[in-house]
């Protein structure tokens, strides 16, 4: 299999290493050969954050270029957009369609680009834009929209169910299990 590759971008706090960890679970347990390599921005401070990820029968090295990425995972509209030139003609974007503003906009030295879920289509990209915040709100809480948009994620992806759920198994501690196996699946169901 020729080597696929997948960025999950975001912004500080809100994930990306569960969503990796999800993801290359699920791909080691098909056979794959797996590199993951992530790559933090001031991700203590809200920053950028993105995690590489590529899988196929040999992987030799986790970075991305521009233009390679089968798909991007965004937790956020705007890292969605910067990541835009990552993705390979007929890419998958799915983002979640929260907004957080980045510090030039929090100082008033910038303003949040208006109607980028219109701007990302324009684009060209195969755009899949999910309100995962409020979905993750209804599986119990916030912090689970990384969850919502890995359900977005398999929904697409040819990859038995037993395997993502054995993931979130081996991946979430019990405590948190059944909120975002009920996140997972409301992913699973958004369009």
């Amino acid at each position: 299999m020729e080597t696929k590759s997948i960025m999950i971008v975001g912004v500080g706090g809100q994930g990306s290493l569960l969503a990796s960890r999800l993801l290359g679970n699920v791909l080691l347990a098909q056979g794959y050969d797996v590199k993951v390599s992530e790559v933090h921005g001031m991700s203590q401070r809200g920053g950028s954050v993105v995690t590489y990820v590529k899988y196929g029968d040999k992987v030799y090295s986790p970075v991305i270029e521009k233009g390679e990425a089968d798909a991007v995972i965004s937790f956020e509209l705007l890292e969605a957009a910067r990541c835009l030139p990552y993705l390979k003609k007929g890419g998958k974007l799915i983002t979640s369609t929260q907004q957080i503003d980045p510090m030039p906009v929090i100082t008033g030295a910038a303003q949040y680009p208006e109607n980028l879920v219109e701007k990302l289509k324009a684009a060209g990209a195969e755009l899949v834009a999910v309100d995962a915040l409020s979905l993750a709100e209804q599986a119990g809480t916030a912090k689970a929209s990384n969850v919502v948009l890995m359900g977005v994620l398999a929904s697409r992806m040819d990859y038995p169910d037993e395997l993502w759920q054995k993931a979130l198994e081996q991946c979430v501690p019990p405590k948190f299990l059944e909120l975002n196996k009920k996140a997972f699946e409301l992913g699973k169901a958004a369009k």
